[in-house]
């Protein structure tokens, strides 16, 4: 595979022990040039908090003299013709990666990775952090719907039971010769 940041040859990089259930994970890493790492898809969730095993990942540095555009247009490197797609890792907005929208990897530049594990102590307080922020921009526009949507719900209850009232027998399920609903 070739590197979407400088199109060096990625090297094939095995980390002893690093998923969940203690077998080895293979990443591909452009050790000669850039320091970037390719993450297939749920790789990059093996990796991205303090506590777990990154073995060498950590210690990927860009070659002296080598130079990354980050504002360049990336292609996936298993896709081949799929570009990138660049957004922020968490709600912190301090790291950006980039990710295919078809395979779902990641591509993470020389130093990313260490950002992202140093960003929040646990999965749990991402979870918490993004809670949060979603219910500070939504919040109050989901409890007006759901408010809305209660009322509805309500009126509709009430006709349904002036219907049951005036002909009770009609509204039965399998009481009705016509059928049931």
């Amino acid at each position: 595979m070739k590197c979407p940041a400088c199109d060096a040859e990625l090297s094939r990089m095995t980390i002893k022990g690093a998923s969940p259930s203690g077998a080895d994970v293979t990443l591909d890493g452009c050790r000669t040039r850039c320091g970037g790492i390719w993450f297939d898809q749920f790789e990059l969730q093996k990796f991205d908090e303090p506590f777990e095993a990154a073995g060498d990942l950590l210690t990927l540095k860009r070659a002296p003299g080598v130079t990354i555009d980050p504002n360049k247009t990336r292609m996936c490197p298993k896709c081949v013709s799929v570009r990138l797609l660049r957004h922020f890792f968490s709600i912190k907005r301090q790291v950006a990666v980039e990710e295919c929208p078809q395979c779902g990897g990641y591509w993470l530049d020389a130093g990313e990775l260490l950002a992202i594990r140093s960003e929040y102590p646990s999965e749990k307080d991402r979870i918490r952090a993004a809670e949060e922020y979603f219910e500070d921009v939504f919040g109050p526009e989901f409890r007006a719907q759901a408010q809305k949507d209660a009322e509805t719900l309500a009126r509709a209850r009430r006709v349904a039971n002036m219907f049951k009232f005036i002909c009770p027998s009609y509204y039965i399920p399998g009481k009705q010769s016509w059928g049931a609903f």
